[in-house]
């Protein structure tokens, strides 16, 4: 079950490495535009908050991984705990208001990686 549980965290983590991308680099490119269904006027207005979104996403992956890789597991589960909370607060902010896509994408994952992590104690 834990190994169950970090993959899941993993991915979560993957994820937001992945929202980063999306929006410090990508936003308004073709790639961001597309994803977010933005026209090319919105991404440029938009540009600077994106990347400040994609910044939060980055520390989001950053305490993921450090939850992974550490090596006392109390601390890591309260790790593993506090950011995937975090992660969940986030998507049911967004689906609230900006899209209910957010809470599947970006919430499921973390989630499911939650149940689990607690499921594994």
């Amino acid at each position: 079950m834990a190994t169950l549980a970090n993959l899941f965290v993993a991915l979560t983590a993957l994820l937001h490495i992945g929202f980063l991308g999306l929006e410090m680099i990508l936003w308004s490119g073709p790639t961001g535009r597309s994803v977010f269904r933005m026209s090319e006027e919105q991404a440029e207005a938009t540009k600077v908050l994106a990347a400040n979104q994609g910044l939060y996403n980055g520390f989001l992956a950053a305490g993921l991984i450090w939850a992974l890789l550490q090596p006392v597991p109390e601390f890591a589960f309260q790790l593993k705990l506090f950011f995937l909370v975090c992660v969940i607060v986030a998507a049911i902010y967004g689906a609230w208001s900006v899209s209910r896509r957010i809470l599947i994408v970006q919430g499921a994952p973390a989630i499911v990686a939650l149940v689990l992590t607690f499921l594994a104690m």
